[in-house]
């Protein structure tokens, strides 16, 4: 019988790879497993973000750290980045996938679904669905070798789960651009929440437990309309905040949750309990 359980959210002497790591959500991921004790290798496409991000979090919890530039669309670049990480700290505990591709043509991204071009439809998969597994598959991989298990965390999306209400959009913007959920969004995230649960079943043999993170709608720069039509549709009456995602992420990557795999836990307000 446990005789503590003070320490079960404990992260000491862990590492934590996570993907995404200097962005809007990625910097409050990185900080939690940060304060919580964990190394921390901060990896994003924006290679400067991701080293300055890094040295930030070794400054201020006084843990490890290694900031690393990788597309995680590219297999190779990504297998890389993993034998580097295992190379500066160790070895590799934790993996949270939370890369997702930023579209930087609106218009292309936002275009509707009778409209959508095939090439912005692959660059969006190339990274939300391909990339999780290439990085999943290289971690998995390292994390057999070491033949100690570990946690990995998948960012989905309420839009994995159910279909986009349209009548949030009604007047909604982001940074000017009329806004929607792309069908390729959804189904990109759909796909982490399916492939979790296929990596939590497969690898369960090799002491590895896969889960993904659903995150409800976070304040990002959408304008007034936006934010008001979604707190309307959302029990909890408002979006949510970056924060409120990190207890979440720290449950999953610790002991807290140790005879947990293959579930999506969702952080949302309530938005998918209508």
């Amino acid at each position: 019988m446990t005789e503590s359980y003070r320490g079960l959210f404990d992260l000491t002497g862990k590492v934590a790879l996570v993907t995404g790591g200097s962005g809007l959500l990625g910097t409050h991921f990185c900080a939690g497993l940060a304060e919580y004790g964990a190394s921390v290798a901060v990896v994003d496409l924006q290679e400067e973000a991701a080293i300055e991000a890094a040295h930030s979090l070794r400054e201020r919890f006084g843990v490890r750290t290694v900031g690393v530039g990788c597309d995680v669309s590219d297999p190779a670049a990504v297998d890389d980045t993993v034998r580097l990480v295992a190379s500066e700290l160790g070895r590799v505990d934790i993996l949270h996938n939370n890369a997702a591709s930023k579209s930087n043509d609106l218009e292309a991204f936002f275009a509707p679904t009778e409209d959508y071009a095939v090439e912005e439809w692959r660059k969006i998969m190339s990274v939300n669905l391909d990339g999780l597994f290439w990085m999943a598959r290289a971690v998995g991989r390292q994390m057999i070798a070491q033949g100690a298990g570990g946690a990995i965390v998948q960012t989905a999306s309420i839009y994995g789960v159910v279909g986009p209400d349209s009548r949030i959009y009604e007047g909604s913007q982001y940074l000017g651009q009329e806004i929607n959920t792309p069908a390729v969004y959804a189904a990109s995230k759909g796909g982490v929440v399916s492939l979790t649960r296929y990596l939590a079943t497969t690898w369960a043999q090799h002491g590895i437990r896969v889960n993904s993170l659903t995150p409800g709608g976070v304040e990002s720069g959408q304008n007034e309309a936006f934010t008001s039509n979604y707190a309307a549709r959302t029990p909890m009456g408002r979006m949510g905040r970056p924060e409120e995602m990190v207890g979440a992420l720290i449950y999953l990557c610790s002991d807290a949750s140790s005879y947990v795999t293959g579930q999506n836990l969702i952080v949302d307000g309530g938005w998918t309990a209508w």
